[in-house]
């Protein structure tokens, strides 16, 4: 078996056109589509093929929920704008930005704790039927994602100042991946709130 380690490079390679970061980021994400493709067919087939099944909006809280695709969408505004302050070699917007997408994340958390909180009061578990199971699974495993976008923010918020003095393209490159991870994260959301919450 060959050891030899793939090389961090930051210009993009001249066969793909792209740098081996971003093809891996890419590879990462197409492995997550197919993740929560498979929640989301699972979705179809359940409900397709109940004798009934209860709209969302009769048991979840929509207007929680939107205001938590408000907090999402805006925190990839700020995603972007921590890049472009990046990119514009402007270190305290970058942070300024960063930490504002970071601050969003755990807002978003916050409101899905209250969410799930009411749930457990009223005994609304996973176990009480099949709506329920893949609302909690799917939105559940959509919030471990928000937690690994945070850390990943988070490093690259703290971590900063170092890259800053030894390799601001690294620091540049690093981000856009975090970005698009966050993006993904932001793109889920989209679809899992009108399909459990409003159809």
């Amino acid at each position: 078996m060959s050891q030899e380690l793939i090389p961090y490079i930051t210009e993009a390679r001249p066969d793909t056109g792209l740098t081996n970061g971003k093809i891996g980021i890419w590879c990462f994400l197409a492995s997550e589509v197919m993740l929560f493709g498979a929640f989301f067919a699972s979705y179809i087939v359940l409900r397709t093929t109940a004798v009934e099944w209860p709209h969302g909006s009769s048991i979840l809280n929509v207007p929680l929920a939107t205001v938590n695709t408000i907090v999402l969408i805006t925190s990839s505004v700020t995603m972007v704008m921590a890049w472009a302050s990046l990119m514009r070699n402007d270190f305290g917007a970058y942070r300024m930005f960063l930490g504002a997408t970071v601050l969003l994340g755990f807002c978003f958390l916050g409101i899905k704790y209250v969410e799930y909180s009411a749930k457990f009061e009223h005994h609304l578990l996973p176990s009480t039927n099949n709506f329920l199971a893949i609302y909690f699974i799917m939105t559940g495993l959509h919030g471990l994602h928000v937690i690994g976008g945070m850390i990943t923010n988070a490093y690259f918020l703290f971590a900063a100042p170092s890259y800053w003095d030894h390799d601001r393209e690294l620091l540049g490159h690093r981000v856009e991946y975090s970005g698009l991870f966050w993006h993904f994260v932001d793109l889920v959301w989209i679809f899992l709130f009108p399909i459990l919450y409003l159809l």
